[in-house]
C-alpha cells in the first residue's frame, strides 16, 4: 500500500468581510502616503489635512479588522486551527502605529514633516503585510492511500 501525500491548492483565506476590511486599509493607507509625498513637495496645507483624514479612515478599518480577526482567531482556536494570534498582533501594531501617525499629523503642518511622512510609509508597509498574512493560506497535505501500485508510465501519484 503507497501513501501519497497531495496538495490541497485552494484553502480559503478569511471570511468575505474580514478580507474587505483589512484590504480597504491598504489604499487609505497608500494615499495618505501619498498625500504627505505632494505636501512635502508643494507645501500646500491641504495635502495635509486629505492625508489626516485618510489616516482616521485607515484606523477605523483597521480597527473592525481587528476587531475581525480576534473573532477569528478565538473561534479557529476551537477547532485546532487557523491564522493564530500573531495576525491579531500585527493588526495591533498597525493600528498602534497608525494612531501615533494621526497625532503626528494633528500638529501644524510643517512640524509633522518629516516624521509624518516616515510614520505614513511604516504604516502602509505594515497594512501590505497585514494584507498579504490575511490572503496568505497554508496549503494543507492530505494523506491518501492507495492499495494498487501505479501502472507503468503513469504520472507520479496516479493509481490504477
Amino acid at each position: 500500500m503507497a501513501v501519497t501525500f497531495t496538495e490541497r491548492p485552494y484553502a480559503t483565506a478569511v471570511h468575505p468581510l474580514h478580507a474587505v476590511l483589512v484590504a480597504s486599509t491598504l489604499p487609505t493607507f497608500l494615499g495618505a502616503l501619498l498625500s504627505d509625498v505632494a505636501y512635502a513637495r508643494t507645501f500646500e496645507i491641504q495635502w495635509n489635512n486629505f492625508a489626516s483624514w485618510l489616516i482616521a479612515g485607515g484606523l477605523v478599518l483597521a480597527g473592525l479588522a481587528l476587531l475581525a480577526a480576534v473573532i477569528e482567531a478565538i473561534a479557529t482556536r476551537r477547532r485546532g486551527r487557523g491564522r493564530g494570534w500573531l495576525y491579531v498582533a500585527l493588526l495591533v501594531v498597525l493600528w498602534g502605529v497608525g494612531f501615533l501617525n494621526a497625532l503626528m499629523h494633528a500638529r501644524d503642518a510643517w512640524a509633522g514633516m518629516p516624521d509624518g511622512l516616515v510614520m505614513s510609509a511604516i504604516v502602509f508597509a505594515l497594512a501590505c503585510i497585514a494584507t498579504w498574512l490575511a490572503f496568505h493560506a497554508p496549503r494543507t497535505a492530505v494523506a491518501t492511500a492507495s492499495t494498487t501500485a501505479p501502472a507503468r508510465g503513469a504520472p507520479r501519484g496516479a493509481t490504477t
